[in-house]
């Protein structure tokens, strides 16, 4: 049975409470049974101390004066707390005994030679002391024995165990149900809280939750609660931008292949225009393609089951591949590329992924440099960061915080222009984020952008 958090708590306190009560109670038993003892151990010890006190001895025998005391009610009956004396001798005679001991009933030694042990006479409890009787050269001529009776230690003792044993599970009870009051007061903001975030849907994810009055730990939960809210609202509105961005990056291209289509089919036209016309169709699909692509590598990032494969590669080759890729679009634009880097370089990191990046920030390169300009690659030992540098267009200050963003495009007449579907940037960063990679960029309008991938050692 799965018991409701108010219940949980009670129980806590419950069992807490009664391990502290059996301690509790476990002291007091203890301290009374020593009372009770320490009580008639002073008595035996009393009643030795008088018994002693009027005791000789000649050589080796021990004389015994008459005592009045010794005819008193305690020590002649055996009903009403009375006091038992015996003496034995060094040879464990019995040379006197009160008259209140049955006469077939003697009072025995400690079984492990305690002074002070319990015992029973006649079907009564007893206390017993024993003690040696010495003479004043310190020779022992004897023992005396007295013993008083334990009866009413006991009935105390009996009945206190009653009292706890029974008091113990009210205690318990009272306990539980105390608790179950005062946590269920205690969890009702946290009640009030679960209704506040249960109305909450996607539709006013925007209003937060009230924070209590005070600072303490459901403060900290509320607190926690709209940090959350607030970060699902970003996701919320990023997702339906990006909704929004790739519907229309998509829209753009099929509207201009209908419009073309239809333009075509209107009447016929000479075979020249007709492969004009298809020609700039198939551009148009390559550039969805490219699109979609970007989207499906997007879509398996964000879903977390695209991992990096790391080991050590030679960067030069990476490279070398990435400008074959490439080298059409730098010879139409007459760009010349240098690279500064060692060929026995090595870096730490997933072969594909880097090939991604470094072809993404190379197109870009291409795409935003100038007409006969020129792209460098360099690579800084010391820091372990290649750098992709161009002398194109540049992004000014105000740009360049978002250009990681999706379908971010820094700037809409250049966007007109210039192809593009502000996917790519986006792609690096996730990809060198998986790999460990960090990327910094720095740039000026008019002079070029710098690229800066900073592998970890």
């Amino acid at each position: 049975m799965i018991l409701k958090f108010k219940n949980r708590i009670a129980l806590f306190n419950t069992l807490a409470v009664a391990f502290t009560t059996i301690l509790v109670f476990g002291a007091i038993f203890i301290v009374v049974y020593n009372t009770a003892f320490s009580h008639l151990d002073d008595d035996i010890l009393a009643e030795k101390n008088e018994v002693i006190s009027n005791l000789f001895w000649l050589n080796d025998s021990i004389i015994i004066n008459e005592m009045p005391e010794w005819e008193e009610a305690e020590h002649s009956q055996v009903e009403v707390n009375p006091t038992f004396l015996q003496i034995n001798n060094k040879k464990g005679k019995v040379i006197f005994r009160s008259v209140n001991l049955p006469e077939d009933q003697l009072l025995d030694y400690s079984p492990d030679n305690s002074t002070f042990y319990n015992g029973a006479i006649d079907n009564q409890l007893i206390r017993l002391g024993h003690f040696p009787i010495n003479n004043e050269n310190g020779d022992e001529l004897g023992k005396l024995i007295v013993a008083v009776s334990r009866e009413e230690s006991h009935n105390v003792l009996n009945n206190l165990i009653w009292v706890l044993l029974i008091s113990f599970p009210f205690v318990l009870l009272i306990q539980y149900l105390t608790s179950s009051v005062a946590a269920s007061r205690a969890i009702k903001p946290v009640h009030e809280l679960i209704s506040s975030a249960s109305a909450i849907d996607d539709s006013n994810i925007g209003n937060l939750l009230r924070l209590p009055l005070y600072k303490d730990e459901l403060y900290e939960l509320t607190q926690t609660i709209n940090d959350l809210l607030k970060r699902i609202e970003k996701s919320m509105l990023q997702q339906r931008q990006f909704t929004s961005d790739a519907s229309h990056e998509i829209r753009t291209p099929l509207s201009a292949i209908r419009g073309t289509l239809e333009v075509l089919i209107r009447r016929k036209r000479e075979p020249e225009v007709y492969e004009e016309k298809i020609a700039g169709i198939i551009e148009m699909v390559d550039r969805l393609d490219i699109l979609l692509e970007q989207l499906l590598q997007l879509a398996r990032i964000d879903s977390g089951k695209m991992h990096a494969r790391k080991e050590m590669i030679h960067l030069h080759s990476i490279i070398s591949n990435v400008l074959k890729k490439w080298e059409k679009q730098t010879s139409e634009k007459s760009i010349r590329i240098y690279t500064n880097l060692p060929d026995e370089i090595t870096v730490y990191g997933d072969k594909f992924f880097l090939e991604v990046i470094i072809g993404n920030l190379v197109n870009n390169a291409i795409k935003y440099g100038k007409q006969n300009g020129h792209i460098l690659i360099g690579w800084d030992d010391n820091s372990q960061t290649l750098s992709i540098e161009d002398n194109g267009i540049g992004i000014s200050s105000e740009h360049l915080p978002h250009i990681f963003n999706r379908f971010y495009r820094a700037d809409e007449s250049r966007s007109s222009v210039i192809k593009g579907s502000g996917l790519g940037l986006s792609i690096v960063e996730k990809l060198a984020s998986l790999q460990d990679i960090s990327m910094k960029v720095s740039s000026n309008e008019e002079k070029g952008t710098t690229f800066f991938m900073y592998f970890s050692s």
